[in-house]
């Protein structure tokens, strides 16, 4: 009988430990990720991977997996994710897999799976579990050919959002997969590039490769300064999120960037509709409205993202994280919305000014409280239960968001580990510690993170 950790198989994608994540795992999936293909009358699968040292031999496996299962695999090698995605796209009717650890730790890795155009999630990635345990499985005789997307890839984003004039850029890929490519992507529409860390290494030495937390761009910060650069752009391990950085050298929250996002897109598209996650701020609703647009809270998640932005015709969606995916391209894409941003500088948008000219709210970072137990349990058990006594409503998207009229309350369950992630949001100080306080006597008899607003 096939073994496999059940625990791997995530909320959006399969991610572990690499001594649960092993070879063998990832052969196993592949013949399961190749049996549901077959049974959905899908014939060829794109495969790609980041730079982690682990990364090769999980790759290899998983390319087995899918072959042994009479699919014709198209080997991407090294790129990162949205590569992935755009090849599955336009090469494998919308098949494909990556492993990719994206910001975990170095001894993480995990595999994102797309069937058919749409990203592989909670209950689907759960029946893979379910075919491997009973050994429900498909022989056949695949293959597996090289395919290089690079080109292809680049000359599209090119094509498709050219620059008004030559930029001066700072790049830091954290020695994650987008260093291999980022560079030449932007020196491609004309900018010039300084690299930060865009040599790939898997043991990350220099600094975690998630740009949303800002220690991890203090480097960025200062050669922007020192170079004065017209923007500095980080990236996380396989290229699917974005941090910003402006020529002053201040870091832009993933919410705050999506503002200047929406405004742009609905100054060419009035009444589109915009989508952001249960994190975001909640001065986004105004502002689109300002816009002449139309929102929605939506989950946290790129598999919920990407298959709400294809349901409701979106503009564009955002995260907090610094995820985003633009209605035109159909890919949550970090390299994309770079790309996007430095459209927006070089057509006369000066970043320190619009950011500076945003709306704004005091808000604490993401709190993570370790639960002994399911997260998903502790917050059901909080709805069913707390009251809030001075909040106007709570909104059961992902978690509990809890809504005031000077601000918000978050409470939800991380899907990769065991934690609840925490946030508050509020015009003022006296509203932070007033929402603090009922999410406490909610939360008790757990302890309720310190913080520094």
């Amino acid at each position: 009988m096939a073994t496999i950790p059940a625990q791997i198989f995530k909320a959006y994608d399969v991610r572990a430990r690499t001594d649960l994540l092993t070879p063998e795992a990832a052969y196993l999936i592949g013949r399961a990720f190749g049996a549901e293909a077959r049974a959905r009358r899908q014939a060829c699968v794109v495969v790609g991977r980041d730079g982690r040292l682990s990364s090769p031999a999980l790759a290899e496996a998983l390319i087995r997996g899918l072959a042994e299962s009479g699919i014709a695999v198209l080997d991407l090698g090294l790129v990162a994710t949205p590569m992935m995605y755009y090849a599955a796209i336009r090469h494998a009717a919308g098949c494909g897999a990556i492993v990719t650890g994206s910001h975990n730790p170095p001894d993480y890795n995990g595999i994102k799976v797309m069937m058919a155009g749409v990203p592989v999630g909670g209950r689907q990635l759960k029946g893979f579990y379910e075919r491997i345990a009973g050994e429900d499985f498909v022989d056949g005789q695949g293959s597996v050919s090289p395919l290089a997307i690079d080109a292809e890839y680049r000359n599209a984003i090119v094509a498709s959002l050219p620059l008004a004039k030559p930029l001066r850029i700072v790049v830091d890929c954290g020695n994650g997969a987008p260093g291999a490519f980022a560079p030449a992507l932007y020196r491609a529409l004309g900018c010039e590039v300084a690299e930060l860390y865009c040599d790939v290494d898997g043991r990350f030495p220099n600094h975690h490769p998630d740009p949303q937390v800002e220690k991890n761009v203090a480097e960025l910060k200062r050669v922007v300064i020192e170079t004065g650069a017209d923007a500095g752009l980080a990236f996380d391990g396989d290229g699917d999120r974005v941090g910003v950085v402006t020529p002053a050298g201040r870091f832009i929250p993933g919410d705050k960037l999506l503002m200047l996002f929406a405004a742009a897109e609905l100054a060419r598209r009035p009444g589109g509709h915009v989508l952001y996650d249960v994190k975001s701020t909640g001065v986004l609703s105004r502002w689109i409205k300002d816009h002449g647009g139309t929102s929605e809270i939506i989950a946290t998640g790129h598999t919920h993202m990407k298959k709400r932005l294809k349901e409701t015709g979106a503009l564009v969606a955002g995260e907090l994280s610094g995820h985003f995916a633009f209605g035109a391209w159909g890919l949550d894409d970090g390299l994309y919305a770079g790309a996007k941003l430095l459209q927006l500088v070089a057509g006369g948008v000066r970043l320190d000014d619009a950011f500076a000219a945003l709306p704004s709210r005091l808000a604490t970072p993401e709190l993570q409280l370790p639960v002994p137990e399911d997260g998903h349990a502790v917050v059901a058990r909080i709805a069913a239960s707390a009251t809030f006594p001075t909040a106007t409503g709570v909104l059961e998207v992902d978690g509990l968001r809890i809504e005031y009229a000077d601000g918000f309350g978050l409470i939800r369950a991380s899907n990769t580990t065991p934690v609840l992630t925490l946030r508050i949001e509020a015009d003022t100080r006296e509203a932070i510690l007033r929402i603090r306080d009922e999410l406490a006597a909610a939360l008790a008899p757990l302890p309720f993170p310190a913080f520094a607003v």
